[in-house]
């Protein structure tokens, strides 16, 4: 049996919300179940797990409610709002997987920890919002939607789309809590949505941002800081490419972190779909960590097992 480890697995947004698909919460049950026969293959062969997982579309959803009850309520925040999914995502991903771990004949107890992140309030991107959140909107809907002071920019190839400030996350608060739960056995949902984003003031008190963090550089941040062996990213590719779609695209079994700076540097990771996953696997390996493994769903289990997607070392 290969050594135990305790893995950080970032589940994409395509894990809970197929594009394309209106995200009912049937369905968002339904591909939750599915994705979860991949985790139950890290736990089954003994390996201690902490998930983390996008929000996108459920804050986008979120924002859409705001505008549309806003004579009658108040709106929220992107923080609480960060907060809510937090809840109600991590309550879909952590009955779905007691029940796959139940169906292989595993009692897990699972905790999903509602996690702040701090990060700086004067973070450059809080003057150039950049995070892509919420559904996708054709040309035609642009001019309308500015009206309503809202940023909107192309995500290229796929439409455009609502931007928000996405701040480097600097700590994960609930760290220590966290560590201390896998160390017990359990398996844990956290840093979802990236964290909810907080500021500490100068008496160290803390408060929320109006911010998105970006998911992966939250999850590598949370996988240093308790130690991690492996950080696994989970996204809608097998292999990491360069000339992605383009009759000369090239696939990688191998990268380091040399080699995906320079691919970065030729602009070759979009900073909408593939950049901010290689980052932030640089940035857990400049941490100390071991290894990144990039990779689809599907291929989860045997990523750890060193027999699918594209792996990132020093």
């Amino acid at each position: 049996m290969a050594a135990r480890k305790t893995i950080v697995v970032a589940l994409g947004g395509n894990a809970i919300i197929e594009e394309g698909t209106e995200g009912t919460t049937e369905q968002q049950f339904e591909n939750t179940r599915k994705s979860m026969k991949a985790i139950v293959g890290m736990i089954a062969e003994g390996h201690k797990v902490v998930l983390t997982h996008g929000n996108g579309p459920q804050a986008g959803v979120h924002l859409i409610r705001n505008e549309a009850a806003s004579a009658q309520v108040p709106p929220s925040p992107l923080n609480v709002i960060v907060a809510d999914t937090q809840g109600s995502m991590g309550y879909m991903i952590a009955q779905s997987l007691a029940n796959a771990l139940r169906a292989e004949g595993i009692e897990k107890d699972i905790v999903t920890v509602v996690t702040q992140v701090e990060v700086d309030p004067n973070d450059p991107s809080m003057q150039n919002p950049s995070k892509y959140v919420g559904p996708f909107y054709k040309a035609e809907q642009v001019e309308k939607l500015r009206e309503r002071g809202w940023i909107i920019k192309e995500d290229p190839m796929r439409g455009y789309r609502r931007v928000v400030p996405s701040p480097k996350p600097l700590d994960v608060i609930e760290k220590d809590t966290i560590k201390d739960l896998i160390d017990d056995g359990k398996v844990v949902i956290a840093v979802g949505g990236g964290g909810i984003p907080v500021k500490r003031d100068t008496d160290g008190m803390l408060s929320g941002v109006d911010a998105v963090i970006d998911k992966d550089r939250a999850s590598a941040l949370l996988a240093s800081l308790i130690d991690a062996d492996e950080l696994i990213i989970l996204t809608g590719v097998d292999k990491v490419a360069i000339n992605f779609r383009k009759p000369d695209q090239q696939v990688f079994d191998h990268l380091t972190v040399a080699e995906c700076e320079k691919y970065m540097a030729e602009g070759q990771f979009p900073k909408g779909s593939m950049g901010p996953k290689i980052e932030a696997a640089c940035d857990f390996i400049r941490r100390g960590g071991a290894k990144v493994i990039i990779t689809s769903m599907e291929n989860a289990t045997a990523a750890v097992d060193g027999k699918a997607g594209t792996v990132i070392t020093a």
